[in-house]
């Protein structure tokens, strides 16, 4: 029988719970799982625990007041103790590709903020090779399209033939970031090296961010119908 997969969530994210102690200065993350990790972090502060979040989107900070989770700015709060997020897509280096609901940029800089960052996930986001997922390049509305026509040179020299860069949009109507910037979705198939992928792209002018994260999770957590797995990165 198959299992919900917001049941997935809900054991990902309670196994992130049971990281945080009292005290603790928390990056928030942004996504369907990290709001799960919301409701059942305002449970334990409803019954005492002490903490402060700082949010990684306008979306988690509103849900957090709504929760009663206490909110500072990250220039307040920084280094944080542990961010706890969801990801798009990781491989087992956990390495990442996160931004589908729009937050990268400021998810990145909460995270690289923090002295942990604890991922959560169900099983359908652990893959082999990252790039089923499209990755999300964040870019300046100024100049967008010559941004976008590097973005595709600098593509295709990596190897990447006619990929698919598409503006996000919803409801017909061009989405822009909590940060003010333009969203384009990369799809490109299997990612060869992300490492390399990561330098050309911040390498572009007009490019303020992507969706690649390494080096920067310290812990997976991957909610399987049989358990929950924790996959620690390499040291």
């Amino acid at each position: 029988m198959a299992i919900d997969q917001n049941v997935l969530k809900r054991a990902a994210a309670a196994k992130a719970v049971e990281y945080v102690n009292d005290g603790m200065k928390l990056g928030l993350g942004t996504g369907s799982t990290a709001e799960i990790f919301l409701e059942l972090l305002a449970a334990r502060v409803r019954g005492g625990l002490n903490v402060i979040g700082t949010a990684t989107s306008e979306r988690t900070a509103e849900k957090a007041r709504t929760l009663g989770i206490p909110l500072a700015s990250l220039d307040e709060l920084a280094p944080l103790d542990l961010t706890i997020d969801g990801a798009d897509e990781s491989d087992r280096k956990l390495t990442l590709i996160k931004g589908a609901g729009g937050a990268l940029l400021r998810e990145k800089i909460v995270a690289a903020s923090s002295r942990r960052m604890l991922v959560i996930a169900d099983k359908s986001k652990l893959v082999g090779k990252l790039g089923r997922f499209p990755l999300p390049v964040e870019v300046l509305e100024f100049g967008q399209r010559t941004t976008v026509a590097r973005i595709g040179e600098a593509l295709a020299a990596l190897g990447y033939h006619n990929p698919s860069i598409k503006l996000r949009g919803r409801d017909g109507l061009t989405f822009i970031s909590d940060s003010g910037n333009l969203i384009y979705d990369c799809a490109l198939g299997a990612i060869k090296s992300p490492p390399k992928l990561a330098a050309v792209l911040a390498a572009i002018p007009g490019v303020v961010e992507h969706g690649l994260f390494i080096g920067i999770a310290t812990t997976l957590i991957v909610a399987r119908p049989r358990g929950v797995e924790v996959i620690e990165a390499a040291k």
